[in-house]
């Protein structure tokens, strides 16, 4: 007999709201994800029920219960609530599924919890616990699955896959998250069935995909919708690295490359206090996506090297498209496609050394960017040769010591000319208008170069500038 949870690692509110359920003549059981996290062992923030009573009966019985409630997901039989730090979902028993050219689920009540549960994506999830009196439902095995590490479907995968083919990339975010393995009759029926997920909306796939980076494993979790088919339809640009490696080796696998760097780029992740807290999607996304414009630039020289020439400024591009595709908000695009774009700028560091305005310059470009810049970069050294990681490691050191000597003397974070457009204005008696932007960018790339002038030598050479550009 499965061992229950111990009562105190459910939240008093769910066992509170049973009692309040059974009272008014209604079942109510938590379902789910929470009772999956209660047997593993990790916190159930959002808590989710599902019960007989219909969305006007769940309304009439948390009045004056809850906190607070809203009822957005009505449509689709969920009452949402907040009662004290708990957050709650009630929704009535369902089943939905999706017409074969359908965005949008066709939702239908259903009258028991074995039906419900049976409707659900993974046997991991289609697990309850009946309140207030805790007996485990669990008729698709579960539990059993939970232990072995197998992600398995309640029904036959083509059946669950059809109704909702989100569940695909689901099955590989769970992969990431939960470290479970995909069993293979599932990862068969994502293989075939890969094409149906184009009929999904770009949010809800960009919803999936954040969590599977955001996961214990993203490498697993990538590497799956990789093998069978999906990442080709959703991120096309990540099966795009698996290039066709020459007869010489001269070049290494792009695509296990970058995955390697999704790894090491997330260990480098900081804690809450830190610089970079993890999990962090924008350092991820960008070291998985950091080589994605080297298909499109590789080149074989005469000298029968490999060359990818400004495959940063490609892959930052590529990068953009697909977040904006994928509809992603301006600021992640732009943080993401910055660090791409800039993984590739402190190479030569150690063998030619910076000045202080290379130095600066960093900083500068790399601006809010600069703490995942220094993690990107580390993470991007791949090599099995020990004495070149050393060497690269040290350079690297040397330059943030550097920063971390010239920032002692200057705000590095923010570097700006001596005189603001408002000065310049005053003292070269011009408008506002280009002249203006071209001034500013003269005395800003004086900045950089000879660090802090003052405004009197700045004001200086500035007319200098105006007289010799007139």
């Amino acid at each position: 007999m499965t061992q229950l949870p111990d009562t105190d690692a459910i939240h008093p509110a769910a066992l509170d709201l049973g009692r309040r359920f059974a009272d008014a003549g209604h079942e109510l059981s938590l379902v789910g994800g929470p009772v999956r996290d209660l047997f593993l062992g990790r916190p159930a923030l959002d808590l989710d029920f599902t019960t007989d009573a219909t969305p006007d009966q769940t309304l009439a019985v948390v009045k004056g219960w809850a906190d607070a409630v809203w009822e957005i997901g009505r449509d689709f039989g969920t009452i949402g609530m907040r009662r004290g730090d708990a957050q709650l979902e009630v929704t009535t028993y369902r089943a939905e599924a999706y017409d074969a050219g359908s965005r949008k689920p066709q939702v239908a009540f259903g009258d028991s919890l074995e039906d419900d549960l049976f409707r659900r994506d993974f046997t991991i999830n289609a697990m309850a616990l009946r309140l207030p009196g805790l007996e485990l439902v669990d008729p698709h095995g579960g539990i059993k699955d939970l232990h072995a590490g197998e992600l398995r479907t309640p029904g036959t995968p083509e059946d669950s896959f059809s109704d909702d083919p989100l569940r695909m990339m689901r099955a590989a975010r769970f992969a990431s998250q939960l470290d479970v393995e995909v069993a293979p009759e599932v990862r068969a029926a994502m293989t075939d069935m890969a094409g149906r997920i184009a009929i999904i909306s770009a949010e809800r796939v960009r919803d999936e995909l954040v969590k599977l980076i955001c996961g214990r494993r993203p490498r697993q979790g990538v590497d799956i919708l990789v093998s069978t088919g999906i990442a080709a339809i959703v991120l096309p640009e990540v099966p795009a690295l698996q290039l066709e490696t020459d007869e010489h080796h001269r070049h290494k696998d792009v695509y296990q490359h970058s995955l390697t760097v999704l790894e090491q780029a997330a260990a480098r992740e900081s804690g809450p206090d830190g610089p970079v807290p993890g999990p962090d999607f924008a350092l991820r996304f960008a070291a998985l996506m950091h080589d994605v414009g080297k298909p499109a630039t590789r080149r074989f020289e005469d000298s029968g090297a490999v060359s990818f020439r400004h495959h940063e400024v490609v892959g930052a591009k590529l990068t953009a498209k697909r977040m904006r595709a994928l509809r992603f908000d301006n600021d992640t695009i732009r943080t993401v496609s910055r660090l791409v774009e800039l993984h590739m700028r402190f190479y030569g560091y150690g063998d030619a050394g910076w000045t202080d305005s290379a130095v600066r310059r960093y900083v500068r470009d790399a601006g809010e960017c600069l703490e995942r810049l220094h993690r990107l970069t580390r993470a991007d050294v791949t090599s099995r040769n020990k004495r070149k990681v050393a060497r690269l490691a040290a350079a690297y050191d040397d330059l943030e010591q550097r920063i971390a000597e010239l920032s002692a003397r200057e705000e590095l974070d923010a570097v700006r000319p001596e005189l603001d457009g408002q000065q310049i204005m005053a003292v070269l008696g011009v408008p506002p208008g280009p002249v203006v932007g071209r001034a500013y960018k003269f005395l800003l790339d004086l900045r950089l170069d000879e660090g802090e002038l003052g405004a009197e030598e700045a004001e200086r050479r500035l007319r200098a500038w105006a007289a010799d550009t007139q």
